[in-house]
């Protein structure tokens, strides 16, 4: 496969060519977990992987708990659904604590400080209770466990994500709550931790593939020893081959990735086509041939990309009722992937239910809805 086969191919296995599924949540499911630290990025990156799903289903979905968000994989929060979670937490959580417990001692959070905070939550919470980080705060503060400025807060918060005591909430107005996960979640499946390992990478492999077990740890935090060793029990319901010289894996049955129209997609920071891989070279195929040279994040910012190749980025501005789309090109655009690009800004503004003014790099301004 060349780099531009590697990307149309992680494209359609992404659902990111094709949109097969109604549900933000059965994207999640899909994907195993979806990074989500920026909540609005994220909700958009599932619900663009969908047919149709607007902001207030994606929304409806984590409110009712159908989709989860809190701590895992690595130490960041992340969208997972309701059947994942305990056996995900399980296998993941021990190295995310590991990476923690520097940053642990120097805040002084100890074990005895963490097991006096979940007797706090637990009190606080049950009975179905759900509480703002705030309001776990003062509990807190009320039970003589230092907040400070918010740092020790964070951290006792995420160790409880971490141990399973604790998940997200319904959401009270634009502000998270949280609430106890045995609560909130009905019992699910467990699994040994050879099974965990052999289903995170099937499900890493069939959506981020084509990939490397050096991807594959980078995404799931594990060590690369765990990650050999989900290749080795999943890899039965995969297919590899040696591209670059160095062995992908991918699912089984190959997606089409011909496409009538060039693929568009405005992708928000931290989207799992990018934060999903290690190696990103693959993306990067035409800024090199135009001779691009960027300082761009493109993890931290929200790229453009045609036909899974970056071309540059976009910056959405909300004001009040009003949404605005720059789309900044990096390399020149032909008249096919211009026009591709704005049907993803009716998409966009289909999704946020809201009419979306465009506004082009070269000064080109239109009105999407």
């Amino acid at each position: 496969m060349s780099p531009v086969d590697v990307c149309g191919q992680r494209l359609a296995n992404q659902h990111l060519a094709n949109q097969k599924l109604d549900k933000a949540s059965e994207i999640v499911a899909l994907l195993g977990a979806v990074q989500a630290q920026d909540y609005s990025g994220a909700k958009w990156g599932v619900a663009q992987r969908t047919r149709s799903a607007t902001d207030a289903a994606v929304e409806k979905e984590l409110s009712d708990g159908a989709i989860l968000r809190t701590h895992v994989l690595r130490p960041t929060w992340h969208f997972v659904t309701p059947a994942d979670i305990r056996w995900m937490l399980v296998l993941t959580a021990p190295r995310v604590k590991a990476i923690l417990s520097y940053y642990d001692r120097t805040l002084g959070v100890d074990d005895k400080e963490l097991r006096r905070s979940r007797a706090v939550f637990t009190k606080a919470l049950r009975d179905g209770k759900q509480l703002t980080r705030s309001e776990l705060s003062q509990a807190l503060t009320s039970a003589r466990i230092r907040t400070d400025d918010g740092q020790r807060l964070a951290r006792l918060v995420m160790h409880a994500e971490l141990d399973g005591l604790i998940c997200s909430g319904e959401p009270r107005g634009k502000q998270f709550t949280y609430a106890l996960l045995d609560e909130r979640v009905p019992a699910g499946q467990t699994l040994e931790r050879d099974a965990a390992l052999g289903e995170l990478a099937i499900r890493y492999f069939t959506t981020r593939g084509p990939a490397t077990i050096h991807d594959f740890a980078w995404w799931s935090g594990l060590t690369k020893t765990d990650a050999k060793r989900g290749v080795e029990i999943g890899g039965r319901k995969l297919r590899h081959e040696v591209i670059d010289g160095r062995e992908h894996w991918f699912p089984p049955t190959t997606r089409s990735t011909k496409a009538k129209a060039p693929v568009a997609r405005l992708l928000p920071a931290f989207d799992e086509y990018f934060i999903g891989l290690r190696d990103r070279a693959a993306m990067q195929v035409k800024l090199e041939s135009a001779r691009v040279k960027t300082k761009v994040d493109f993890l931290g910012s929200y790229p453009l990309t045609v036909d899974g190749q970056i071309v540059g980025r976009w910056k959405r501005t909300l004001k009040g009722k009003s949404v605005s789309v720059e789309i900044k090109p990096l390399v020149p655009l032909d008249e096919r992937e211009t026009d591709r690009i704005a049907h993803e800004v009716d998409r966009f503004a289909a999704f946020l239910e809201s009419p979306v003014s465009t506004v082009m790099r070269a000064g080109k301004r239109g009105q999407r809805r």
